[in-house]
């Protein structure tokens, strides 16, 4: 019978192996899985819902029980955060595909990618999204409507007025909640961990941007029969997609970084530009996604639909990674033939047609 020290030295190898299959931390991300109560739903006497709430850090969970009531538009953000990564993704290998965990996303998001910089920075501008909205639609006390000031080009007879987003409050809150995670983390100067810190924060601030420069005037006339004499404005959030696909031109021109001793982030090339508070940052380089893989959370390609006859990334050559795609028919139902009817309907036909479609081997 072995002895008990060749049982520990066993032991710890077996931990060794297994280290870097550990499951991804939980993430503030999972209050987009986990629908959360607003206060007035709450039992007299009931569990406080902060400590019921997976993934928050100590300080988020102290934000928590003072703003009890944004929590509801936290979660709200992360889920049109996640959607909107998963539509600007969609046609590549990394399709944002999220697991049945409170970590989200899974190991994938424990390497400083550029999918992971995209992925902070849209899950912060959904909650500024979110709570800016809440604001303006009476739902939280500490908020209201937008007091942003006039625009020094709107015209002199037009009314500034109105009921806003209150996108100064939601970026602050936002900051403040979605920050609150990296900050509290203490990591010796110039390490890898303060590398990770830094460029989360980075693309936090890049996502909350996004929303605050794409929030523009809108206006609404008033007047006799539509005369549109006067006009009231105000200020009001883009469509969160104009706001995806400003993040999404980011990613692409992402910049690649390093900690230096000093504990800053640096360029990794210096003959690029210096990346704004607007820009994307990363600090490791990203799978290829091609195969599932444990250890860096990649779901692979495996089975996924691809464009036969695309050249781009949603070709069968690049997603399917050279691995070859198998083709199957399927029957695909749709509305056709639509006619108007007085009044007021639309009467549409269902057609029926057979289609070839490919997926990766």
């Amino acid at each position: 019978m072995p002895s008990p020290p060749a049982l520990l030295a066993a032991a710890a190898a077996l931990f060794a192996c297994w280290a870097p299959l550990r499951a991804a931390a939980s993430s503030w991300w999972s209050l987009a899985l986990n629908p959360v109560q607003r206060p007035e739903m709450f039992i007299i006497g009931a569990q406080p819902v902060c400590s019921q709430l997976p993934g928050l850090s100590a300080g988020q969970r102290k934000l928590c029980q003072l703003y009890q009531e944004h929590m509801a538009y936290i979660g709200e953000g992360a889920r049109t955060g996640i959607r909107e990564c998963q539509h600007q993704f969609r046609q590549r290998r990394w399709n944002c595909s999220t697991v049945d965990d409170a970590s989200v996303f899974g190991r994938v998001m424990q390497i400083g990618s550029r999918e992971t910089a995209f992925t902070y920075a849209v899950s912060a501008a959904g909650v500024v999204n979110a709570i800016s909205r809440a604001c303006r639609e009476g739902e939280l006390s500490t908020c209201g409507c937008s007091r942003a000031a006039r625009p020094k080009d709107l015209p002199r007879d037009w009314l500034w007025g109105g009921c806003g987003d209150n996108v100064d409050y939601g970026y602050r809150f936002a900051k403040e909640f979605v920050d609150a995670r990296e900050r509290e983390k203490n990591f010796a100067k110039g390490s890898e961990e303060q590398g990770r810190v830094l460029m989360n924060l980075q693309n936090n601030e890049a996502g909350r941007r996004a929303v605050y420069k794409t929030a523009d005037v809108a206006c609404k006339c008033h007047g006799v029969s539509g005369s549109c004499s006067l006009k009231t404005c105000w200020l009001q959030l883009a469509e969160f997609r104009k706001v995806g696909d400003q993040l999404k031109e980011k990613y692409d021109s992402a910049a690649a970084m390093r900690i230096t001793r000093r504990g800053k982030l640096e360029l990794v090339n210096s003959r690029f530009k210096q990346p704004t508070p607007e820009d994307l940052v990363y600090v490791d380089p990203s799978p290829d996604y091609c195969l599932r893989d444990q250890s860096t959370g990649s779901l692979g390609t495996q089975g996924r639909l691809c464009n036969k006859t695309s050249e781009g990334l949603d070709g069968c050559a690049l997603m399917c990674c050279g691995r070859g795609y198998d083709q199957f028919k399927s029957v695909q139902t749709e509305r056709c033939h639509c006619k108007f009817h007085w009044c007021c309907f639309v009467r549409c036909k269902k057609c029926t047609q057979v289609v070839d479609q490919f997926v990766c081997k």
